[in-house]
């Protein structure tokens, strides 16, 4: 099983990456994606919905997928079934984003080790929302 990296280092992540890439974010406000981002955008961080069947997510320019996003993203914070996250974190190493971020409930130990061996920090079954709110 691949290990989550250490409180500080996740506070360390929180601190200085601020450009999230959320994949799956829903434009839904009772979905546990808009909730997460709309608390992370309200913290200042930059926000990058990616969801192809939208446009606009929380007055954001929504992307189809992370390899149309026109700029460097610091975290991909994936909300999508386990069984889906190999092709995004494949995706998210290509595009070289610095962390990637399964969500509560979503682990893939094949692909987080994929991702660890391309040098990026993988953090699984953790709620973003909940580890800033608890470590900052």
């Amino acid at each position: 099983m691949v290990e989550n990296p250490s409180d500080d280092k996740i506070k360390e992540i929180l601190e200085t990456k601020k450009v999230v890439a959320v994949v799956g974010l829903s434009p839904r406000p009772e979905r546990a994606s808009n909730d997460v981002a709309s608390y992370l955008k309200k913290k200042g961080y930059k926000i990058i919905p990616v969801n192809p069947g939208h446009e606009e997510i929380l007055g954001e320019k929504a992307y189809p997928s992370l390899s149309d996003i026109p700029e460097k993203v610091d975290i991909v914070d994936v909300f999508r079934r386990p069984e889906h996250t190999g092709p995004i974190i494949d995706e998210a190493i290509s595009i070289d984003a610095d962390v990637i971020w399964l969500q509560q409930g979503i682990r893939n130990d094949e692909a987080a080790r994929k991702a660890l061996d391309a040098g990026k920090t993988v953090v699984q079954d953790r709620c973003m929302y909940q580890e800033h709110r608890r470590l900052m």
